[in-house]
């Protein structure tokens, strides 16, 4: 589990392909930060598994699955990508908790100042529209974000400058790519409230469900 406090921004030097998976290799201050063999690091969201690393760079594999998912396939040699170690039980929960399993990708439709912050909009595959809320939470790119507002295409996020500068969103524009993780409580109550208890049966939503499951 991460938090979405982006730790470090590292720079990829090379994406090797091997069929239908891939190794990623990036270079970080983080890969001297007495990594260990296997740990999960979030890259741009994805958690992902460092299989080696050295004083300067980390690498980790891709699976197929994490390749059609998500946007690390169009990671070139300089591409920048958000880095967080995974989240320790001792840690302060600053943003939310992410899983680091992506749900879609989203692109940017507009990017635009708005007083002290930058406003982006981004368009998202129907399926995703469900599990985003106004004020509730989102992971872009592995940054744990308030949502702003949803539309019938999207939804819309406030970047306040130090986000901006100390994440990869400084570099998107219109037309970028990013990978999206919705908040995984909204999936475990969407699932709770279509099922019964141990049956694959729907069920409708009453007052009387919601108290005795908990949630009045």
């Amino acid at each position: 589990m991460f938090t979405g406090l982006i730790q470090a921004v590292g720079t990829v030097s090379k994406l090797d392909r091997r069929g239908h998976s891939a190794q990623l290799h990036i270079c970080s201050s983080m890969a001297a930060d007495n990594l260990e063999l296997g740990e999960s690091i979030a890259v741009n969201g994805a958690c992902l598994t460092v299989v080696s690393w050295n004083a300067e760079c980390f690498c980790v594999d891709v699976s197929p699955e994490t390749l059609d998912r998500t946007t690390l396939g169009q990671l070139r040699p300089g591409s920048e990508v958000n880095l967080e170690r995974a989240l320790r039980l001792a840690d302060r929960l600053g943003g939310h908790l992410v899983s680091g399993h992506i749900d879609c990708t989203a692109t940017v439709r507009r990017r635009y100042q708005d007083q002290n912050s930058i406003r982006f909009e981004f368009n998202v595959p129907q399926s995703a529209l469900p599990y985003l809320v106004e004020k509730g939470s989102v992971a872009i790119d592995g940054i744990s974000l308030t949502v702003n507002k949803v539309d019938g295409n999207g939804f819309a996020v406030a970047i306040i400058p130090h986000s901006l500068a100390h994440t990869t969103l400084r570099s998107c524009r219109e037309g970028t790519s990013v990978n999206i993780e919705t908040d995984i409580l909204g999936r475990y109550v969407e699932r709770l409230l279509r099922f019964q208890s141990g049956k694959d049966e729907p069920q409708g939503v009453s007052l009387d469900f919601l108290a005795k499951n908990g949630f009045l």
